[in-house]
């Protein structure tokens, strides 16, 4: 199946950012963090990226199209946050799970590949949840390799 890449509507936006943060927050419970302390992560990483709670021309959402014309999921690319321009990061992405497994997540990868190199980008990075196997899996189908692991055990458990 094929998708293609469209900007987001700037009137989407504010949704989108609800969306994102949700979805970042419930990641970040998964790992341990309260739902409070989630969610103020989650928009305090949303509002640095996008101060003015509006689209950047530094940071590019798009939203996947499917060959049906249905969103299919979204995702956010743009610089890193190191000093240098020719490094950027794939923010977030999301394939909606009745999407999922169609190849959906290697083609906005790949598109989103197109996108940075188009504007001058040298690497693209991203993170990946340790949970998140498939996901791992995908990226590492694409090429990108591990660069740092963080690692953690629960003491709780006995």
């Amino acid at each position: 199946m094929t998708i293609r890449l469209a900007a987001l509507d700037p009137a989407g936006f504010p949704a989108w950012m609800e969306r994102s943060a949700s979805e970042y927050a419930a990641d970040l419970v998964s790992l341990g963090s309260t739902s409070e302390a989630a969610r103020s992560q989650a928009k305090l990483t949303l509002r640095a990226a996008f101060p003015t709670g509006r689209p950047s021309a530094e940071n590019a959402v798009f939203n996947l199209i499917d060959e049906n014309g249905s969103v299919v999921g979204y995702i956010w690319v743009g610089p890193d946050h190191s000093k240098d321009p020719t490094s950027w990061w794939v923010w977030d992405i999301v394939v909606d799970s009745a999407a999922r497994g169609r190849g959906h997540g290697k083609a906005a990868m790949l598109l989103a590949e197109d996108y940075a190199r188009s504007r001058g980008a040298r690497t693209l990075g991203l993170s990946v949840f340790g949970f998140n196997r498939s996901a791992r899996g995908l990226y590492e189908s694409l090429g990108y390799e591990t660069t740092s692991i963080k690692m953690r055990k629960s003491l709780m458990d006995g």
